[in-house]
């Protein structure tokens, strides 16, 4: 990932939101089917991609994948509360952890919130009762097992699984 600029982000105007919304729903999208949808010309559809890419605000693109049918059954939210001032050196060594898949500093009654896939409730429960509590700067953990989940970035055609965007 590229490091974001430091200068203050460029206003999106709508049409740079109408861009994000295409590439977050199909990821693979041409810039012909981008032009086409939001009504400007292939060159200028082009130059907006590579300047929301150049300025951070497209980070990359990705495959959006479904953690059950890629053998990671057991998902789970959990949440721990840690050393105060701690969260820089917890967050690099939740990084290593197997299967994490976000990781958040959040305000409340706990102080990360992150998001695991293991292949089993075997190896969610090796994860949460090792790796996490073996960590000394984590006070305690509770784990909320995801029983269901709906991507509500799933919305279009192709959902956006593959590479990058390819000029047609």
């Amino acid at each position: 990932m590229a490091p974001v600029p430091s200068v203050p982000p460029r206003p999106l105007d709508p049409i740079d939101r109408s861009i994000m919304r295409l590439l977050q729903a199909d990821g693979r999208a041409s810039i012909r089917s981008v032009a086409e949808q939001v009504h400007v010309s292939r060159a200028n559809a082009y130059a907006r991609i590579n300047r929301l890419i150049d300025d951070g605000v497209i980070r990359g693109f990705t495959a959006r994948v479904n953690h059950e049918r890629a053998g990671q059954g057991a998902s789970a939210y959990i949440t721990l509360k840690i050393v105060q001032n701690s969260w820089r050196t917890v967050r690099e060594k939740l990084r290593e952890l197997p299967g994490a898949a976000h990781i958040a500093l959040v305000s409340g009654d706990f102080d990360v919130l992150l998001l695991v896939h293991t292949p089993d409730n075997r190896t969610l429960r090796e994860l949460v009762l090792t790796r996490l509590q073996s960590i000394p700067e984590v006070l305690s953990t509770r784990t909320l097992l995801v029983f269901e989940e709906t991507d509500l970035l799933d919305s279009g055609p192709g959902s956006g699984v593959g590479p990058a965007i390819t000029e047609e």
